[in-house]
């Protein structure tokens, strides 16, 4: 896509980015860029896509504030390359690797990596790991991998994928939606969030925002990120639930105030090295 320049807006351009992961499969995502090289990456939940208006949105709120950001699909999901995978928390890591790498190489200062609901355990899977992105923004996270199954996959799931070695969900309509696959689950059931919560490095910041009435993910879990994580601030919006219908303005607003906080601390030790 050529540069354009946007009347009236901080954005430059908005660019397609087709980004190799380690399995070669193209990572396909969107780049809102403004004339800083500073850059936000965000991470979008289970069966969601760059294009979910969460990421929309406060890709538009960080662009008007000079911030450049980056919204891509995970592998297996939206345009992306790659089959769609129930679990594949450490897969998403890796993706996210291959791309803080590919924008580290063209010479971006990335500051922060958002995820929301599923994408959180993309985002601090990554942190744990590597301890190179000074801020890491959990929206709605799940703590407790172990809950939130049984709804999605019935009674009896894990008698049912020992005997079948797969579940296949469908919609109201007997419509097959997607298929998990007992690695799939067994890599969700074997992903420790405490231990990688723990693992986070102090310099790092980590914010925590969960709406008080969240039908998906109880804002419990967010409270035992707050207990778990070392630099960390919790956000509890009180009358939120899952997507922040309603709250989206709050929202954005929390993420901006933690963004310019750590921007006017200076900088932090913390970046890609390659």
């Amino acid at each position: 896509m050529p540069l354009e320049k946007c009347p009236q807006s901080p954005v430059i351009c908005e660019q397609r980015v087709l980004i190799p992961n380690e399995h070669g499969e193209k990572l396909v995502g969107l780049l809102h860029q403004t004339s800083s090289k500073k850059l936000v990456i965000l991470c979008h939940g289970f069966r969601a896509t760059k294009d979910d208006s969460i990421l929309v949105d406060l890709a538009d709120a960080i662009t008007k504030e000079g911030i450049s950001a980056f919204r891509f699909d995970f592998s297996g999901n939206g345009e992306s390359d790659g089959e769609f995978q129930y679990g594949s928390y450490r897969k998403e890591a890796a993706n996210l690797r291959s791309i803080v790498l590919h924008f580290s190489e063209q010479k971006y200062d990335i500051i922060a990596l958002i995820g929301h609901s599923k994408g959180r355990n993309a985002v601090l899977l990554y942190a744990s790991k590597y301890h190179d992105v000074p801020i890491i923004v959990n929206i709605s996270g799940r703590f407790a991998l172990e809950r939130g199954i049984e709804g999605r996959l019935g009674k009896n799931y894990m008698r049912r994928i020992n005997k079948d070695g797969y579940i296949d969900v469908k919609n109201r309509k007997g419509e097959l939606e997607y298929r998990v696959a007992r690695a799939s689950l067994e890599d969700r059931l074997s992903t420790d969030t405490l231990f990688s919560s723990r693992a986070i490095s102090k310099d790092c910041r980590v914010l925590t925002i969960h709406g008080a009435k969240d039908e998906i993910v109880p804002a419990e879990d967010a409270r035992q990120f707050a207990a778990n994580i070392p630099n960390h601030e919790l956000r509890i919006i009180a009358e939120a639930n899952h997507r922040y219908t309603g709250h989206e303005e709050e929202l954005a607003s929390l993420v901006l105030d933690f963004l310019r906080s750590h921007l006017h601390q200076g900088t932090s030790r913390l970046r890609p090295k390659l």
